[in-house]
């Protein structure tokens, strides 16, 4: 079910890595040997190796900067900014769940030790708002404001996230107000963090910022999807890692709350103590499509990119910049569906 399209966000990171690996560079020894292997432009033991990932958010960067009539280098800053920022926090939810995976090979945390990546995310956030700050303009000082604002939700995203693990049930409107917060709201400072550089209208930067938070939710919507469904040559995780982790995601708290036999059954299952058999996850994984929490999960995921889309029809772009916008829209919820 992997689609073989291209991702239009392809072009984002051929723009972007020159200049982010020249931010990169600035920083300490210890600290760019982890943030290189990390972005997998080197191997464990410093060699060359091939990058991989999509730069969604920066290619969102530069497509807001066109949308203010940019040129081509004016989103530059942010695009790598965003990128910065995302890495930290991939770097850092790696440690926080256990994941010993990224990208098909071992997290940085299982390479480098858990003290050095933090550090490491830690350097990569700082970088971002020096990289924003360093042209000194107003635009640059208001992007460096919405990222600060961006990451601060991110953080209180996944501190939900952690309180989430000790409570036995959550509502489905916690969970997504998680959802914004941890993923969404980095996508829509993405959406218009190269308008702000560009010192675009509030009118703009508005509409773009609500694509963002739209086009997040429904991000983390199909990521919680390939979470249980998802392939390990897509995801890079092995298959049903959600369901091993008991990860509260949007389709097993979706399933939760339906009120079914099914949502018991898995009540009852996901509640065992101990490692659960892979039967046992297969088994969970059919509960939580039977109880309704994979075709929510997809149907909501459609919706969001719906709502996206028509908040571009409130506000002028060009043709191609919101023929681009479309495409990425429609990327986001079908990369494995």
């Amino acid at each position: 079910m992997t689609t073989e399209t291209p991702s239009p966000a392809t072009t984002g990171r051929e723009l972007i890595e020159p200049a982010l690996r020249a931010a990169v560079d600035r920083l300490d020894r210890p600290m760019r040997e982890i943030a290189a292997y990390h972005f997998g432009w080197t191997d464990e033991r410093g060699r060359p190796a091939s990058a991989s990932g999509k730069a969604l958010r920066p290619a969102l960067v530069l497509l807001s900067a066109r949308a203010a009539g940019g040129g081509p280098g004016a989103g530059l800053p942010g695009a790598v900014a965003v990128e910065l920022v995302h890495q930290f926090s991939l770097l850092h939810d790696d440690i926080m769940d256990g994941d010993r995976t990224r990208r098909h090979r071992p997290a940085a945390w299982t390479v480098f030790g858990v003290p050095a990546a933090i550090l490491c995310g830690d350097a990569l956030v700082t970088l971002a708002l020096e990289v924003l700050l360093e042209p000194g303009t107003r635009g640059g000082q208001w992007a460096a404001r919405g990222l600060t604002a961006a990451t601060a939700e991110l953080i209180a995203g996944q501190a939900l996230d952690l309180e989430f693990e000790r409570r036995e049930r959550i509502t489905l409107d916690e969970c997504l107000r998680m959802s914004s917060a941890k993923t969404a709201a980095l996508l829509a400072c993405a959406c218009s963090l190269g308008a702000m550089l560009c010192e675009a209208p509030a009118p703009l930067t508005t509409a773009l910022t609500a694509y963002g938070a739209d086009l997040g939710v429904a991000f983390q919507l199909t990521d919680d999807l390939l979470g249980i469904w998802g392939s390990p040559e897509v995801t890079g995780k092995p298959v049903l890692n959600d369901l091993r982790s008991r990860k509260k995601s949007l389709p097993v708290t979706a399933a939760l709350n339906a009120g079914t036999a099914d949502s018991a059954g898995l009540a009852e299952l996901l509640g065992r103590p101990g490692e659960l058999p892979e039967d046992e996850l297969r088994r969970a994984a059919r509960l939580v499509e039977s109880a309704g929490g994979r075709a929510w999960t997809e149907a909501e995921a459609d919706a969001r990119v719906a709502s996206a889309r028509a908040h571009l029809d409130e506000v002028e772009l060009p043709d191609d910049v919101r023929s681009e916008l479309d495409a990425l829209a429609r990327y986001v919820t079908t990369r494995d569906r």
